[in-house]
């Protein structure tokens, strides 16, 4: 076992997990699932309609009858790893469909690798489902191949992602998503607490809402009441918290009304976790990004919440970089972070990214600059991080366990989300534990990012 890495990406979802299993004659799909985990989740739909139809799940390329590679395209980073799964899906199957963020760009994925097969935008399962029709025809046996009822999911069978909307309404000048996903388009509540109930049926501990904007759930449908379940946040993750799951909230976009959510997790309905993804704290930086430029407001707000619910844990991203950063703003964000006293922290130095308004900004940041206050940034969320982690020494807290193998249980804390956080580890008295289990530990031991316990 090994600890978290400090120089994750913070937008990655976790590798997917595939069940594999097929019978004789089965036509098979390969599936390569990049980016962040609402890609994931798109995924996990395409794959669910592929095996009502009778296809099963090909663990590598050779095995596919063509494969599908899910793409992102956030950073330029992000586009060249896509471009870099796409061709190498050709050069060992030679069938490849390509769909996700990127595929919103067909000229510049056709222009790399012009003999895929099809290349669809995000959310275009349909057009998914034809390529795939027209690449390697359906033979189902309804006999056989039966869907479990919640349906295909790639991540371990105690967590599950739950997407409870589309798009985004903000015109934030370094992102593209509203230009790929669209506008805010929110699922009505009935449906999102419908899928949730079946995950929570099939084993699921934990539920982890995402969405490209999830404090604005619901604006779009009013805030409308239908079949009983109201579609804003507040009475969503009421309503999630009753199932009896963890339920961790991600990508709240710190609106006021967010502090309604504070009460439910000093109740204990939602995890008192918040992923909220601030960018930077110089007021002239949060203007040139077209964020909200209120970082002094923000820190009282922080304060509200912690005074209200004491254990909260508070997870943010930062851009390092931006274009016009002067040595003045940066200081300025490394000051206001010490003051925040971040739980958890990612960071991104800034990239250009094709079609979106930043890139014409005056005055960009040196490389090597970059690099320079990424380092600095790090060092400082570290010692923080570290510090904080070390007040748990002593404690005693609940876990869930993610995995277990000879050298021990692999765990996290209502403080970790998987992937992105760090984790706890158990390497005595853990032989009875098994993915899912949620436990109580003393913690013994603590690192960087890292926690290390004993049950009990």
């Amino acid at each position: 076992m090994s600890q978290n890495p400090p120089l994750l990406r913070p937008d990655l979802a976790p590798s997917p997990i595939f069940d594999t299993t097929r019978r004789d004659g089965q036509p098979t799909i390969g599936m390569v699932s990049l980016g962040c985990p609402k890609a994931l989740v798109d995924s996990e739909r395409i794959l669910t309609r592929l095996r009502a139809e009778g296809y099963a799940i090909s663990p590598d390329y050779k095995g596919a009858g063509a494969v599908i590679v899910n793409t992102c395209g956030f950073l330029d980073s992000a586009k060249a790893e896509s471009l870099q799964a796409i061709g190498e899906a050709l050069a060992e199957n030679g069938k490849v469909i390509v769909t996700g963020c990127l595929g919103a760009e067909p000229e510049y994925i056709t222009g790399a690798h012009p003999s895929v097969l099809a290349v669809t935008g995000p959310q275009q399962y349909e057009q998914v489902l034809d390529a795939v029709h027209g690449a390697v025809p359906p033979a189902p046996d309804p006999f056989i191949d039966l869907l479990p009822a919640s349906g295909v999911s790639l991540t371990p069978r105690h967590y599950s992602y739950l997407k409870i909307s589309e798009g985004c309404n903000h015109a934030c000048k370094f992102c593209i998503i509203p230009d790929m996903r669209g506008k805010l388009v929110s699922r009505p509540a009935h449906a999102v607490m419908r899928e949730a109930e079946k995950l929570v049926e099939a084993g699921v501990r934990e539920l982890l809402v995402i969405s490209q904007d999830t404090s604005a759930y619901g604006l779009d449908r009013k805030y409308a009441t239908e079949r009983g379940h109201r579609a804003h946040i507040t009475d969503l993750a009421r309503d999630l918290g009753g199932l009896g799951a963890w339920v961790r909230l991600h990508y709240v976009y710190p609106y006021p009304h967010v502090r309604d959510l504070i009460p439910l997790m000093a109740d204990g309905l939602v995890l008192p976790y918040l992923d909220i993804p601030f960018q930077h704290a110089h007021p002239d930086t949060l203007k040139r990004m077209a964020r909200p430029a209120a970082a002094a407001r923000t820190l009282d707000e922080i304060a509200a919440w912690r005074a209200a619910c004491p254990e909260i844990t508070l997870r943010s991203t930062f851009i390092v970089g931006y274009p016009g950063e002067t040595e003045a703003e940066f200081q300025t964000l490394l000051d206001w972070l010490d003051e925040a006293q971040l739980d958890r922290v990612g960071c991104f130095q800034y990239e250009n990214v094709k079609g979106a308004r930043a890139n014409l900004l005056p005055d960009h940041v040196p490389d090597e600059v970059k690099q320079d206050r990424w380092n600095r940034f790090m060092e400082k969320a570290q010692a923080i991080s570290e510090a904080k982690l070390a007040a748990k020494v002593g404690t005693r807290i609940e876990v869930i366990v993610d995995s277990v193998d000879e050298d021990g249980a692999t765990c996290r804390t209502k403080a970790d989300a998987p992937e992105i956080d760090g984790n706890l580890f158990i390497d005595e008295g853990f032989e009875t534990l098994t993915p899912g289990d949620i436990v109580s530990v003393t913690v013994d031991e603590a690192g960087e990012y890292d926690l290390w316990g004993r049950l009990g």
